[in-house]
């Protein structure tokens, strides 16, 4: 079977390492894959790393002439059976360039539980033969926006069952957090449904109750310098520490006592599926997809989005209590392997692949 996948993004977020981890694992299970993908973009680095096909196309929005007859050219030359859209642009340029190059079966991805807006979002998705959502909570979205139930399916997301990389310890000492520190982490780009805020008055209220509690939130994105301002009306200071798009994550997601993800809207949340692997216990808002992966009381604890006092007194819960943490810990780490695993994913969307080309995904 042959696949392009397309994604438009020029940055590096949780999607684009989905998309990543789809063309790497199809390609070994002997699938011929292709990516095509933003020009000067950070998927086309790692794609062109990883060895993989890479097509690079001037993506500019949705509606950029040269971008979709780029990729309607990429499509006559690489002629696939399946097309998978990943992102709301690529939606868009997708049927576009399809109109210019007709044949392949068509296969949108949904990873976030914003509501269809209008009659053009309603026609794009509807047009596609299937559309993947990364959540039960997503696919009701789509429902309730007018898509079919026959057209969607959920298939949730997976992420490298992979070992904690050494010098933790070292990276947190890098970011000035003092030795026996209980560090809560957030790993989020710094956008608005993100809803930092909540955690940083979260954080007040955590730090007035338990001293030796630190945090680390990792990523980048517009909301940074308000946030910081807020971090320092809060007087939060050098507890709090904002270290930007880290490439280790691998080493200090596994030093964190608890992994914390404040989001007022969340499709699933693959930072929470990398806590899970590491065995990380889990406090979160129950919004959107998060209850699908954290289970209140067994592999975490979920709060109403926007209750920072909700949030903090779940957040002392479980750090004045190690017993619970480490319960909570190997749970996590059990439903990662049942539910959220790469393989898996794979299965499941190449199923969604044979349903529209008539055949059986080769595994």
């Amino acid at each position: 079977m042959k696949v392009l996948h397309v994604d438009t993004a020029l940055s590096w977020r949780g999607g684009q390492n989905q998309v990543l981890l789809s063309a790497r694992g199809m390609a070994a299970r002997g699938q011929e894959v292709r990516v095509a993908c933003r020009k000067g973009g950070a998927l086309a680095e790692r794609v062109r790393a990883e060895g993989l096909s890479a097509a690079l196309v001037g993506f500019r929005g949705d509606l950029w002439p040269p971008a979709v007859l780029s990729l309607a050219r990429v499509l006559r030359s690489f002629r696939p059976d399946v097309v998978q859209l990943h992102d709301p642009h690529a939606v868009t340029a997708g049927l576009l360039a399809l109109r210019l190059a007709p044949g392949p079966a068509v296969v949108a991805t949904r990873r976030v539980d914003f509501p269809l807006r209008g009659p053009l979002s309603r026609w794009k998705f509807g047009a596609c033969g299937r559309v993947i959502a990364a959540s039960r909570a997503i696919a009701d979205v789509l429902e309730a926006g007018g898509l079919p139930r026959d057209r969607v399916r959920v298939v949730y997301e997976g992420v490298p069952d992979r070992r904690a990389a050494a010098g933790g310890d070292e990276a947190l000492r890098g970011l000035g957090i003092p030795e026996g520190s209980l560090v809560i982490g957030n790993v989020a780009a710094l956008t608005g449904h993100k809803d930092h805020g909540t955690l940083l008055r979260a954080a007040a209220l955590v730090l007035g109750r338990v001293p030796r509690a630190r945090f680390v939130i990792l990523g980048e994105g517009e909301k940074r310098s308000s946030l910081e301002r807020e971090a320092r009306e809060l007087g939060l200071g050098d507890r709090c520490v904002f270290a930007g798009f880290r490439a280790d994550l691998d080493r200090l997601l596994p030093r964190f006592a608890l992994f914390c993800l404040s989001s007022r809207l969340e499709g699933l949340g693959t930072s929470l599926l990398d806590a899970m692997c590491f065995g990380v216990p889990i406090v979160a808002t129950a919004a959107g997809g998060i209850p699908e992966a954290v289970e209140d009381g067994v592999t975490g604890r979920l709060v109403p989005p926007g209750d920072a006092a909700a949030l903090a007194g779940a957040l002392v819960e479980l750090l004045e209590d190690e017993g619970r943490r480490l319960a909570m810990a190997a749970a996590g780490r059990r439903r990662f392997e049942e539910r959220f695993s790469v393989d898996r994913m794979l299965d499941e969307t190449l199923r969604v692949y044979g349903e529209l080309v008539g055949c059986s995904a080769r595994s």
